[in-house]
């Protein structure tokens, strides 16, 4: 009997297949990656052609022993690891850290991990696809280059540790730039008018004001809101116009990798890592009671919504089966894949359409039982029909303006039965909808509004834009925003991303010598140019060679420049331990006080610098403060006697219309704005 061996990267993937094939095939595992740039130097030598050094990654020598003896006795080799570029270049790496006879060694691809899906891979077995594995290449070289030739420049001038990584470095770019928005929005007023009418039974009609039948208008302020009412007060009122008709919603697209995160980070709360880890177990394979383990989704790194035919033919038995036929789409729906999209993969739908999450809850933990749940219900509501709502709209007329209200029910829920995330409000029509009937008017108000500045980005929306400009892959969003986190960058509070003094100062540094490698379209063209690699349209070097020798000038200059400037700022605070002035670095979390005499003398402190103003609640100093997470505010030096905090810092000086505190805000044009938010009175500062 023949002896074949397939090799993947996990060891629950590994038991996910060997339940599917028989006796003559063994499956290992190997944990990953096995060979890669060497982490101590820069691994890329620039001088032959920018050909990578590979080296086995240290802790996997006893793993390769082990399979080199695997394979003595092994008469053919199926390379099994995952479906995309990274795969690819581990089953690359494998045949020459393993010294893999290519004559018995193929490659094997599957989307899911089932029984038909594995058997029909070893039928279709190919040779390793260069133009993947060269595109890997291409990317890691040159995130190796950015990373490892500015991040020593950061070093020298900031503290070690730190990193500019290609794609990281633009996502801190649209944070940071978020921010600075948002500190330099100066909010806008405007009123609305809603009234509320009766008709002869009495019944109420809730509408806002529009404008003049053919004009809308916006109000900017109280008096031109004040006069519109005395006008509107004094006119009589009746309807004008009424339309009734129905509307369909669509089912949204089945989840690429992107969307994923951001439905599970919308309504289950997981961060952008937490969803691909749970994620990751779903597609290995869960040990479900009675049946062993089982992979329950498609692979999870995909911007692709397509369907199998097989899969659409699955959901329709089911949901015909199921909820009735009203609720298929006969027709069937076709998606289109946003932007860019490499369409390499199916879309992440159940691999097992009959396996309903309550009927394998208890297998699954909480977590994995939520996620799965959603992937579940959003395959389904896919592929059903649309939810229908019968609506209205009216228009009522006061003299020459114009009040609107419009409503709409529920007809039929179709997928709505499945997935309705974002219930609508029902209006059901309890007035009369009679033309030139007249009504009265029972109440009318004026209220004042003001513009909201951007919101920041949550790790939800930071993914979308992401996506949206082309920037970073799938497989690269979730690692890019757990790195900006563990470097200290930006910190994450109530779900909300925030940069810290250390992400702005990296993204000064970077803006003002690195421009291309913070620069949001040059980095999506840089995504553009792997993707060509991958569809082998450009040799994978040529992407480095039109990359490098602009770099390299930077470099230098950036070397040469940076080198003259002095961040590092001496105090008057004496170190008690040997009489030095102290110095202001740098840490995770921003500034700190630390001994010059280093390493000799280890003594550190917080800084806490004055802000030069007083505290609004006592007089006393207010002192600029951190969060836990890094993150700057305003507090007062009373503290906790006082409590007094605010994320923008106050001034010596009190709202003329309220006499509330006055806060400042902006970057080069400064504003003083009223704290309190009812009143919002600002002007400019000199």
């Amino acid at each position: 009997m023949a002896n074949y061996l397939v090799i993947v990267e996990s060891p629950a993937k590994a038991k996910t297949i060997k339940k599917f094939l028989g006796r003559s095939y063994k499956v290992e595992a190997t944990m990953g990656h096995v060979r890669d740039l060497p982490k101590s130097q820069l691994g890329v030598n620039i001088e032959e052609d920018f050909e990578p050094k590979y080296i086995t990654i240290r802790g996997k020598g006893e793993l390769l022993s082990k399979l080199r003896k695997v394979v003595k006795t092994a008469d053919k080799v199926y390379l099994a690891t995952d479906p995309d570029r990274e795969g690819e270049a581990i089953s690359w790496h494998l045949i020459h850290a393993l010294k893999l006879d290519k004559k018995n060694t193929q490659r094997i691809t599957f989307n899911e991990i089932t029984k038909n899906a594995v058997k029909n891979s070893i039928k279709e077995a190919r040779e390793i696809d260069m133009n993947l594995v060269d595109a890997q290449q291409a990317r890691r070289v040159l995130d190796r280059i950015v990373g490892y030739q500015i991040s020593p420049l950061l070093w020298r001038k900031i503290r070690k540790g730190l990193s500019a990584g290609r794609v990281q470095s633009v996502a801190l770019r649209l944070i940071c730039d978020r921010e600075e928005e948002i500190n330099n929005f100066i909010p806008e007023e405007y009123w609305s008018i809603e009234a509320k009418f009766v008709d002869k039974e009495n019944r109420s009609i809730e509408s806002k004001f529009y404008g003049l039948k053919d004009k809308k208008i916006e109000i900017d302020s109280k008096e031109k809101a004040d006069e519109i009412i005395s006008e509107i007060k004094k006119a009589s009122y009746k309807i004008d116009e009424v339309k009734k008709g129905e509307r369909i919603k669509k089912p949204v697209a089945p989840f690429t990798t992107s969307t994923l995160q951001q439905e599970a980070s919308k309504y289950l709360g997981f961060s952008t890592s937490k969803t691909m880890r749970i994620a990751q177990q779903l597609y290995e394979g869960i040990d479900i009671e009675g049946e062993g383990t089982v992979g329950l989704i498609t692979y999870i790194r995909t911007d692709s919504v397509r369907i199998s035919e097989e899969a659409k033919e699955q959901a329709k038995k089911y949901i015909e089966s199921n909820f009735g036929k009203e609720y298929l789409n006969e027709k069937g729906y076709s998606y289109k894949s946003k932007g860019k999209s490499q369409d390499a993969h199916e879309a992440i739908r159940p691999s097992y359409i009959d396996k309903e999450p309550k009927s394998i809850k208890n297998s699954l933990t909480n977590d994995q039982y939520k996620l799965y749940e959603l992937i579940w219900q959003r395959f389904m509501a896919s592929q059903m029909s649309p939810a229908v709502y019968n609506t209205f709209s009216l228009k009522v007329s006061a003299g020459d303006y114009i009040f609107t209200t419009s409503g709409s029910t529920l007809k039929f829920e179709g997928f709505l039965i499945v997935y309705n995330k974002e219930k609508e409000k029902e209006e059901e029509i309890n007035f009369t909808t009679n033309i030139n009937e007249e009504l009265q008017l029972d109440y009318l108000e004026g209220k004042q509004h003001f513009t909201q500045a951007p919101a920041r980005f949550s790790e939800a929306t930071l993914v979308k834009t992401l996506e949206e400009n082309g920037v970073g892959r799938p497989s690269t969003y979730a690692p890019t925003i757990s790195t900006l986190f563990n470097r200290g960058y930006a910190v994450k509070e109530n779900k909300v991303i925030y940069p810290t003094e250390l992400g702005e100062i990296v993204i000064d540094i970077l803006k003002s010598y690195f421009k291309d490698i913070v620069d949001v379209d040059f980095t999506a063209n840089m995504e553009e140019q792997l993707d060509e690699v991958e569809r082998g349209e450009i040799p994978w070097k040529k992407v480095i060679r039109e990359f490098y020798p602009n770099f390299s000038e930077t470099l230098k200059t950036a070397e040469e420049e940076i080198g003259n400037i002095d961040i590092e700022e001496v105090t008057d605070i004496i170190c008690e331990n040997c009489g030095r002035n102290m110095v202001v670095k740098y840490g995770r979390y921003g500034k700190f006080l630390a001994c010059p005499g280093f390493p000799e003398c280890r003594n550190t402190k917080a800084l806490y610098e004055e802000a030069g103003v007083d505290c609004p609640s006592c007089g006393g100093k207010i002192i600029i403060k951190k969060t836990k997470k890094g993150r700057k505010y305003y507090g007062c030096e009373n503290n906790p006697e006082c409590e007094f905090m605010s994320w923008n810092k106050p001034i010596n000086e009190k709202c003329p219309k309220c006499n509330s505190y006055m806060l400042e805000k902006g970057g080069k044009k400064k504003i003083a704005i009223c704290s309190n938010e009812d009143c919002r009175y600002s002007k400019e500062l000199e």
